[in-house]
């Protein structure tokens, strides 16, 4: 947060008259900034209690969706008679879509299972009290870049005026991804439900032309509500926001634990990950013969 506000500080005699001369009020979206905060922390602290209570930190996964729904409302309600009214209703209604469905279906996949392996293994790192630990080394991180990839969304219930191609290309980016998204999950839920698929890979419907559907449309669905938000000015600052969430889907916490947990238990994941993409939808490449059963 330290660096943020010093990145804005060197930038605001730049910034600001420009946003002012957009009809952006710099102070509203200040105060805004400062009630998703506190929004974070209010739905994180709750999360954690509830985490307390069951016995597992991996109630978080269900939040993370829920999180981005509560700051999209908050900085709806505190932003009123700011902003265009259609693209004010766009960033709330696209965002409240994507984070209830993927609560809903994270809920519905956690539901009477124990602790997720990920956190059972960074908690075995806790070097004192793994509540503690949790909270600093779980619960914070998620909660910065939570708050930080919503930026895009708070912004857009300020701007005002360019109603055109960019923001109806943020709408069809996002549609892109929620379809990857909700379908990819749909069909990986179907697959495991098949008791005949128990030790194989899905590389069949979308899983057939990019090895995570489901993060591909995660990535997607962030980078189309900035769209959204850049299709007017100063929207177009929070580039920052979405490239945090495709860097942390591809290349951090996202795609590549969940790989290596998957190699280690099934030896012909590999021949899919030869063949498949491993991100962005791409046909595949022929299968190896000598790992088919």
């Amino acid at each position: 947060m330290t660096t943020v506000s010093s990145v804005w500080t060197a930038f605001a005699p730049v910034v600001a008259p420009a946003a002012e001369a957009a009809g952006f009020d710099g102070g509203a979206f200040g105060r805004t900034l400062l009630a998703t905060a506190v929004a974070v922390v209010v739905v994180l602290g709750i999360t954690f209690a509830v985490a307390l209570r069951v016995g597992k930190q991996a109630v978080i996964d269900v939040t993370w969706g829920l999180g981005f729904v509560a700051i999209a409302l908050t900085a709806f309600v505190t932003s009123g008679g700011h902003g265009d009214g259609l693209r004010r209703w766009l960033a709330l209604g696209l965002t409240a879509a994507w984070g209830l469905r993927l609560a809903g279906h994270i809920f519905s996949r956690s539901r009477g299972k124990g602790e997720d392996p990920r956190y059972e293994a960074m908690l075995k790192r806790a070097d004192g009290n793994p509540n503690v630990y949790a909270l600093l080394h779980i619960y914070v991180p998620q909660g910065l870049i939570m708050w930080f990839v919503s930026l895009p969304v708070q912004i857009a219930m300020f701007v005002e005026g360019g109603i055109g191609w960019v923001l109806w290309l943020g709408v069809l980016v996002w549609a892109v991804g929620f379809f990857f998204e909700s379908v990819g999950d749909l069909q990986l839920t179907r697959f495991r439900n098949d008791a005949s698929n128990k030790g194989k890979v899905l590389d069949t419907g979308l899983w057939r032309y990019t090895r995570h559907p489901n993060y591909f449309g995660d990535a997607s669905v962030w980078t189309g509500l900035f769209f959204v938000a850049a299709s007017a000015w100063p929207g177009v600052l929070t580039i920052l926001s979405p490239a945090v969430m495709v860097w942390n889907l591809y290349g951090g916490t996202g795609k590549k634990l969940l790989e290596k947990d998957i190699g280690d238990r099934r030896p012909e994941y590999a021949d899919y990950v030869r063949r498949t993409s491993g991100f962005f939808p791409w046909p595949p490449k022929p299968a190896d013969p000598s790992v088919r059963d």
